[in-house]
C-alpha cells in the first residue's frame, strides 16, 4: 500500500457515491493532560477550517466541543465530543485537495480516562498536546500508553509557547526521556514566552511570520529565516534528516553523500516514519494566541494515516482464530460500538465506527454477544451537540446510530453472515464508591432509571446494591467523577439525591495455590438438589484479571452444567473472604465433580461453584488490596520539604523529584485512602502556591493496621478474616 497517496489514485474500496474518498479522510483524536490546551486547540481548528466563525473559549464557556452545562461551568472537558471539518493544504503532494478531518476532543482529567480509552480505540491517528512549561505530565503518560496499546500513529503539539517559562526543547526532551518517544521537531519556535512570534519550518527552511495586525492568526507569510536563527535551524534540520534516514534508504544514502533534499521527499519520509509508530514529529505553538495551528493541521493531512493506512482491525472468530478487517465499501458491514449516550431530543445514541462495508438506514445488524438482530432507524454524523442525518455511511466512517436496543460499549455489530467479534476497548476498575439515596420516595424510581442509563453510558461507573443495608452503591474513578454523576442526575433526570461519605474500592486476591470442593445436596422428599464441583485456585499475574479454565474430562460434570458452575465461581468472587470485597487476579481450573441423573440441575451446580471457590480461597492466603495513586505535586522549592514530609505521613512512597524553573516537581505513590481532602491540605502547606494531579496506578497490599480498620468497618457485611 502506498505511503503517500497520489490524489489521482482512487482506491477500489471507495464507492463513487461516498462523500469523501478514504485516502482523503483523517480520523483523529486530541488527547493530553488536563489544562494542556486540547479544547482550545480544537476550537482553533474549527475556526481555521470554517466550521465556526467565532473562536470559542474554554474560560468563557463558549467552546463548541465543551457543550455540556457542567463542562462550560467548570472549564473542563468531561465527555469526548466528535466533530467534522474540512482542510486543504497549500503545499506538498496533497496541495489543493480537500480532506475531511473527523476530530474527537477528549477529556484530560483522569476521572474521565474511559472517554480517552474508547475514543483512541476507534481512531487512526492522534495529536498529543503538551504544555511548553510543564512538559510531560502524569496524564500525558497515561494517554501515551493508551495510544501505544491501540497502535495509534501521532504527532505532538507543544502548546502554550506564549507562557512565561515556556521551553520548547525541554518539552521535546521530556517526551524523549519520560515517554521514550523518538521526538523530532518539524518546526522550531521563533522566541518563547511573550517573545514567541512565529515558527521556522524545517522542511521548507522558511520562517512562518504572523501578521501582528491580525490577532486571529489568519494572516501569515513565509519569509527567509532570520540570520540569528539560521545556524540553529540547520542543526535541527540535520537532526531531523538523520532520524529519517533510519526509515528510508534513499534519505540515508543522500544524507551520507551530503546531497540536497526536496521538500516533498522529506514529507514522504516523515509520513513513512510516523506511520511506523517509531517516530514523532513535533510542532510548537500557542493555540490561545492563534499561532501554530495551521501548520499542525497541515501535519495531520501530510503525516497521519487515512483509514486505509491504519493497522487492520483484529477480529476474533468463534473457533478461537483471528482475521483482519480492512476498509472496503464492497464488503459486508462490520463495526464497533464504542460509546452510548442518552440524548434528550433523539433518545439513545450509539456511537459507532464502521470498519468495513456500507450501512444504510433501515438495515439490520447482528450482535454476536446478545445473539440478537438490531435495526438501524437513523444514521447521524455528529458535530458536538448538533446532528446531521444521513442516508448511508461507508467503511472508515465514525457516526452515531439510532435504533439498537440491546447493546453495550464494546459490542460488535455486523452482517448476520459474519460470526466474528472485534476487540473491545478495556477500562480501568473504579477506585472509589459511595452510597446514594433519593431525598424523597417520589424520586426513587427516577433515581433508579437515571443511574441505570448513566451506568450504560459510562463503563467506569458501576452500580450495585448492599445486601446488608439495602443501600444503592455507586462507584467511579474519583470524587469529581461521582460529583458529575450526581449533577447529571439532578439536571437530566430531575432527581435530588443525598450521597454518603466516599468509600475506597478495595480488592482481594490470593497469594498461594489451593484446592476447593463445593457440594450442594438437598433432599426433602421427592426430587432433590445435587451439584458437586472441585477446583484448583492459584494467583494470576498482577493486572491479568480472572481466568477460569474448564479441565473436566470424561463427562464427570455434563456440558450443560459447566457454564452455571463457572457463573457460581464468578459470583463468589464478587465477595471475598477477607472483608467482602471483589477478588481479582486469580486463575481457577475446574478439574472434577459429579452429578445425579435426576437431582442435578443448573442451580445446584451454580451453588457448587460458589461453595468450591469460597473453600479454595479460605486456604489460599487471601490478602486485601488498596488502590495506590500516582501523585505529582508541583510546588515552589521553599515548600518542597513540607510537601514531601506530608506525603510520607500519608504512607506515600516518593519516586523522584526534579526542578523546573524554581519549582519542585515531586512524584510519589500514595494510597487513595489517605488522599481525601488533599487539595485543601496542599494549598495550606504552600500558602496556595502548590498544585497536584493524581491518577490510579495499581493495587497493593494494605498494612495490618489498615486491614483491621477495614475489617471492623465491614463487619456487618462480611466476617473479617486475617491470614
Amino acid at each position: 500500500m502506498a505511503l503517500l497517496i497520489d490524489p489521482k489514485n482512487i482506491s477500489k474500496a471507495n464507492s463513487p457515491q461516498r462523500r469523501t474518498l478514504l485516502e482523503f479522510t483523517r480520523n483523529i483524536g486530541i488527547a493530553a493532560h488536563i489544562d494542556a490546551g486540547k479544547t482550545t486547540t480544537s476550537e482553533r481548528i474549527l475556526f481555521y477550517t470554517g466550521v465556526v466563525h467565532k473562536m470559542g473559549e474554554v474560560h468563557e464557556g463558549t467552546a463548541v466541543t465543551d457543550w455540556m452545562e457542567q463542562e462550560r461551568e467548570r472549564g473542563i472537558t468531561i465527555t469526548a465530543a466528535a466533530i467534522s471539518a474540512n482542510w486543504t493544504t497549500k503545499e506538498g503532494p496533497f496541495a489543493g485537495v480537500k480532506h475531511v478531518v473527523n476530530i474527537i476532543d477528549t477529556p484530560g482529567h483522569v476521572d474521565f480516562t474511559a472517554e480517552v480509552e474508547r475514543s483512541l480505540r476507534v481512531l487512526d491517528g492522534a495529536i498529543g498536546v503538551f504544555c511548553a512549561v510543564a512538559g510531560v505530565q502524569p496524564q500525558s503518560e497515561t494517554v501515551w500508553r493508551q495510544m501505544n496499546k491501540y497502535k495509534v500513529a501521532r504527532i505532538a503539539f507543544i502548546n502554550k509557547m506564549d507562557r512565561a517559562g515556556a521551553n520548547f526543547f525541554r518539552a521535546v526532551n521530556d517526551i524523549r526521556t519520560k515517554l521514550k518517544g523518538n521526538a523530532h521537531p518539524l518546526f522550531i519556535p521563533v522566541g518563547e514566552g511573550e517573545n514567541f512570534v512565529g515558527l521556522i519550518d524545517l522542511v521548507r527552511m522558511k520562517a512562518l511570520v504572523y501578521d501582528t495586525s491580525d490577532p486571529s492568526g489568519m494572516r501569515f507569510d513565509y519569509a527567509e529565516i532570520p540570520a540569528d536563527k539560521k545556524e540553529e535551524a540547520q542543526k535541527w534540520r540535520d537532526s531531523l534528516i538523520e532520524a529519517l534516514a533510519d526509515f528510508n534508504d534513499n534519505i540515508a544514502e543522500k544524507f551520507l553523500e551530503g546531497g540536497e533534499f526536496e521538500e516533498d521527499e522529506l514529507r514522504v519520509a516523515i509520513r513513512k516514519a510516523t506511520l511506523s509508530m517509531k517516530f514523532l514529529g513535533v510542532v510548537p505553538g500557542s493555540a490561545f494566541k492563534n499561532k501554530g495551528v495551521q501548520p499542525l493541521l497541515d501535519g495531520v493531512i501530510d503525516y497521519l494515516p487515512n483509514p486505509l493506512e491504519a493497522p487492520p482491525m483484529l477480529a476474533h472468530t468463534e473457533d478461537g482464530g483471528t482475521e483482519d478487517i480492512v476498509p472496503d465499501d464492497q464488503a459486508k458491514p462490520i463495526g464497533l460500538v464504542f460509546k452510548l449516550w442518552s440524548d434528550p431530543f433523539v433518545g439513545r445514541l450509539t456511537f459507532f465506527r464502521l470498519y468495513a462495508g456500507t450501512l444504510k438506514k433501515s438495515d439490520t445488524l447482528y450482535n454476536p454477544r446478545s445473539r440478537k438482530t438490531e435495526r438501524i432507524s437513523r444514521l447521524i454524523f455528529l458535530k458536538a451537540d448538533s446532528r446531521e442525518d444521513v442516508d448511508v455511511v461507508y467503511s472508515g466512517d465514525i457516526c452515531a446510530i439510532i435504533g439498537p436496543k440491546d447493546v453495550v460499549t464494546g459490542d460488535t455489530l455486523a452482517h448476520d453472515d459474519i460470526e466474528v467479534t472485534l476487540e473491545p476497548p478495556t477500562f480501568p476498575e473504579p477506585v472509589i464508591s459511595m452510597s446514594i439515596e433519593p431525598k424523597s420516595k417520589a424520586d426513587q424510581e427516577k433515581l433508579s432509571i437515571g443511574l441505570q442509563r448513566l451506568a450504560e453510558e459510562d463503563p467506569t461507573f458501576r452500580l450495585s446494591s448492599d445486601k446488608e443495608t439495602g443501600q444503592t452503591i455507586i462507584a467511579g474513578m474519583g470524587e469529581l467523577h461521582l460529583d458529575i454523576i450526581r449533577d447529571r442526575l439532578f439536571r437530566e433526570f430531575k432527581v435530588e439525591a443525598d450521597a454518603g461519605k466516599p468509600q475506597i474500592a478495595y480488592r482481594e486476591t490470593v497469594t498461594k495455590p489451593s484446592a476447593g470442593v463445593g457440594k450442594f445436596v438437598r433432599q426433602s422428599g421427592g426430587r432433590g438438589q445435587y451439584g458437586h464441583a472441585e477446583i484448583k485456585l492459584e494467583p494470576n499475574e498482577k493486572g491479568k484479571g480472572i481466568e477460569i479454565i474448564n479441565e473436566i474430562v470424561g463427562g464427570v460434570i455434563p456440558k450443560e452444567y459447566i457454564k452455571p458452575t463457572i457463573e457460581g465461581i464468578n459470583e463468589a468472587a464478587n465477595t471475598g473472604t477477607v472483608a467482602g470485597y471483589p477478588v481479582v487476579d486469580f486463575k481457577v481450573r475446574l478439574v472434577f465433580g459429579s452429578f445425579h441423573e435426576v437431582d442435578s440441575n443448573e442451580m445446584a451446580f451454580k451453588m457448587a461453584g460458589i461453595f468450591a471457590f469460597k473453600d479454595a480461597m479460605a486456604k489460599a492466603a487471601p490478602i486485601l488490596l488498596e488502590p495506590i495513586m500516582k501523585v505529582e505535586v508541583v510546588t515552589p522549592e521553599e515548600y518542597q520539604g513540607d510537601v514531601m514530609g506530608d506525603l510520607n505521613r500519608r504512607r506515600g512512597q516518593i519516586q523522584g523529584m526534579e526542578t523546573k524553573d524554581e519549582l519542585a516537581v515531586v512524584d510519589a505513590f500514595v494510597p487513595l485512602e489517605t488522599m481525601f481532602g488533599y487539595a485543601t491540605d496542599v494549598r495550606s502547606l504552600s500558602k496556595g502556591r502548590a498544585s497536584y494531579t493524581m491518577e490510579p496506578s495499581h493495587f497493593d497490599q494494605v498494612p495490618a493496621s489498615v486491614l483491621k480498620q477495614v475489617s471492623e468497618a465491614n463487619a456487618g457485611r462480611t466476617a473479617a478474616r486475617t491470614v
